[in-house]
């Protein structure tokens, strides 16, 4: 087993890149790199992409998880299934090795990317608050247009069985839990939060969700942007845009994110998502029925 430190990227398939680019810009990403068969598109951190669409019929191809060092990669290489380690050909190189998950997921682990320049990211002024009055002096003017986002944050997907497949990814990828949900019978746990075990180093309260109802496929992947005002002004400028939108805003109980939800072209869900929980690895998981994993603190709950 290695301990991967974050996801790395996603890959999709499309009939049509330019409505695809359209799409992404819109939600905040940055066009990479682009051929006559793929698109490759970044947030403003320093990895060089997060996001591919290759031509073909629409669909969820797979992601990828970054691995902490050379030795961690060649360590999955020796993995029952896995490939050997090989170049990466796509933007920002480095190596990867290759697996395919219990429902046909393809899932890479990658090291040795080269990184990029972060991009500048527009953000609000500090915000006042009852207790503290951080901006003085200055008129809040928030910058109109998409929210640029930052890194991919997390994904879930729908499997044929969840124990079967969060053993797999647990026991390969240090993944841990962060809360534990059930149908009905406690014991009958159906999904959980798992998260990147960093140690000592807070990492976001969820990174893979393997749900195990209804028929394996994409359930929705999640990036970040910077702050509140970014996920209201997005949200304005993908509805001025004309673009389906699936639900929120709101802020979710566990992992405690401000989140909304939209469809791209082809029906995937991308989630914009700021201030969630941070957890090192001595948090302890809960246990949860649906409805609060579905439920909201505030704002309009999301839809399955």
């Amino acid at each position: 087993m290695i301990k991967v430190p974050d996801l790395a990227w996603l890959r999709f398939r499309a009939p049509d890149l330019d409505e695809m680019e359209r799409f992404l810009t819109d939600f905040g990403m940055v066009r990479a790199a682009r051929s006559e068969d793929a698109l490759y598109m970044r947030g403003s951190d320093t990895d060089p992409w997060l996001h591919e669409t290759r031509l073909g019929d629409p669909g969820f191809v797979g992601l990828a998880f970054q691995a902490s060092s050379a030795e961690d990669l060649q360590a999955a290489a020796q993995m029952e299934g896995a490939s050997a380690s090989e170049p990466v050909s796509e933007p920002g190189g480095g190596s990867r090795v290759r697996f395919t998950d219990p429902d046909g997921y393809s899932v890479e682990v990658v090291h040795g990317r080269t990184t990029v320049e972060p991009l500048a990211v527009d953000h609000a002024l500090p915000l006042n608050n009852g207790r503290e009055h951080l901006r003085l002096g200055a008129a809040q003017r928030v910058p109109s247009g998409p929210a640029r986002v930052k890194r991919l944050g997390h994904l879930v997907v729908r499997v044929a069985d969840y124990r079967t497949s969060a053993e797999w990814y647990e026991s390969r990828f240090g993944l841990i839990h962060s809360d534990d949900v059930y149908l009905g019978d406690p014991e009958n746990v159906i999904t959980a939060f798992l998260r990147c075990d960093r140690g000592d180093i807070p990492v976001d309260h969820h990174t893979l969700l393997c749900v195990g109802l209804g028929e394996p496929g994409f359930e929705h992947a999640a990036f970040e942007v910077q702050d509140f005002d970014a996920v209201m002004a997005g949200h304005d400028h993908l509805r001025d845009a004309g673009w389906t939108h699936q639900s929120g805003v709101g802020r979710h109980i566990l992992g405690a994110h401000v989140f909304d939800y939209w469809k791209d072209p082809y029906g995937h869900i991308l989630e914009h998502f700021t201030d969630g929980d941070l957890f090192d690895a001595s948090e302890k998981p809960g246990l949860y029925d649906p409805a609060t994993v579905l439920g909201v603190q505030w704002g309009a709950p999301p839809r399955s």
